[in-house]
């Protein structure tokens, strides 16, 4: 490898090789000596890599091994953001999007009043599950107010649109601009089960994200209900400039 390669390409590979399923969760990464002698550069380089493989909660200590592959993850809005502003595209390496269901439904309890509609109001819904090497890591459920779906007609089609946020931002010709969003635990339904491949009878705990995501203008684009299993790791990184 050539002198030139600095932490930054160093992490970029093994989170690569991450989330391509190459390094499976539980498997031991390669020792720093290892690495700094594979790209050939100083201990000092290797770990700041090995640091923001541990910052983004891709990897994890474990004592009298060294480092290993932490579990399952699914990235945070915040991560999804950056990675089409970079790439095009919002899903990460090994990532799939499988649409389960498309249509209008009546906003419920949780829903209506993070939309500023009455409950019982008629949204348009987005529901999927999205795997990582054919491993599902969460199932979905995005909510469009009129507005979006006005503009952004092909979110009506049971196909996937790959960045459905960024179209609708563009059409509405407003950034994205904050996100809120609420975690809290609960029981999976028998849908989710289903979709996330649970199979163990009785109740399963799972982690529940709720996320309103605003433009701009303020006005909100998209209310999604993230649901993942107990292993899941969920990730946040917020910068506090």
């Amino acid at each position: 490898m050539a002198q030139t390669v600095g932490y930054a390409e160093i992490a970029a590979h093994y989170r690569q090789q991450i989330q391509d399923g190459v390094l499976k969760p539980g498997d031991t990464m390669p020792s720093m000596r290892e690495v700094g002698e594979r790209f050939g550069v100083a201990q000092t380089t290797v770990n700041r890599a090995f640091r923001v493989l541990k910052i983004e909660g891709l990897t994890l200590p474990k004592a009298g091994v060294g480092t290993v592959v932490a579990g399952p993850i699914s990235n945070n809005i915040q991560a999804r953001v950056a990675l089409h502003a970079s790439t095009g595209k919002a899903l990460g390496g090994g990532e799939s999007s499988r649409i389960l269901e498309v249509g209008t439904v009546g906003a419920d309890e949780l829903v209506a009043p993070r939309l500023d509609v009455p409950p019982g109001t008629p949204v348009h819904v987005r529901r999927r599950v999205v795997s990582r090497g054919g491993v599902p890591i969460h199932f979905s459920s995005s909510y469009y107010p009129a507005y979006v779906v006005a503009v952004t007609p092909e979110l009506a089609e049971p196909v996937s649109t790959g960045a459905s946020r960024e179209l609708a931002a563009e059409r509405l010709g407003a950034a994205q601009d904050h996100v809120l969003e609420e975690v809290t635990s609960r029981h999976a339904t028998e849908a989710e089960k289903r979709a996330l491949g649970l199979t163990v009878a009785g109740d399963i705990p799972v982690t529940q994200v709720v996320r309103t995501v605003y433009l701009a203008d303020d006005r909100v684009v998209e209310v999604a209900v993230k649901i993942t299993n107990g292993p899941t790791i969920l990730r946040w990184m917020s910068s506090l400039r």
